[in-house]
């Protein structure tokens, strides 16, 4: 019997992982289009980097996934802030074109995401991955720092979201 192809074996990935590169495409894009051009983005630098991809023992595959998307989310935050901003569309088009997000906590979630949209690409990082419960270990090996430098890191991510929560949480 013959072994997957490296295609298959990716496409699987892909559909395994895709919410997790979402997820990291809404925490460093506001706009839809764009979140799906980042998207895209990472699906092809994981593509190109696939061949090179080889499984360690005690290392997961999101772990290289995260590294390799986070990297592709920052890059492209870098290169989108050296391009000078597009014209936006007037208030009443853009109304027309965001559906508003619905349900039991969008409100909490749209004031979570634009205090996270305030902090730096790297403490994103952080606030991205401690949403997604991963543990210190696996964080330090993501980020490629020490579990000790991930806690005090991580501690300082969290009092700075927590400062810019408070007050809108007051309004």
């Amino acid at each position: 019997m013959a072994a997957a192809t490296p295609s298959a074996d990716f496409v699987a990935a892909l559909h395994e992982y895709q919410p997790l590169l979402r997820r990291v495409a809404r925490l460093y894009c506001q706009d839809a289009d764009d979140r799906q051009d980042l998207f895209q983005e990472m699906v092809l630098q994981l593509w190109r980097a696939w061949p090179r991809y080889v499984p360690q023992p005690n290392a997961k595959l999101s772990t290289w996934l995260y590294r390799i998307a986070l990297n592709v989310a920052i890059s492209n935050l870098r290169q989108r802030t050296r391009r000078p901003a597009p014209t936006e569309l007037d208030a009443e088009a853009l109304a027309v074109a965001q559906a508003p997000e619905t349900g039991f906590d969008a409100d909490d979630r749209a004031l979570l995401y634009q205090a996270i949209g305030r902090l730096s690409e790297v403490d994103k990082a952080f606030i991205l991955l401690y949403l997604e419960d991963r543990p210190y270990e696996e964080m330090a090996d993501i980020l490629g720092i020490t579990q000790n430098n991930v806690r005090v890191k991580m501690h300082r991510v969290q009092e700075k979201l927590r400062a810019l929560l408070v007050p809108a949480a007051r309004c």
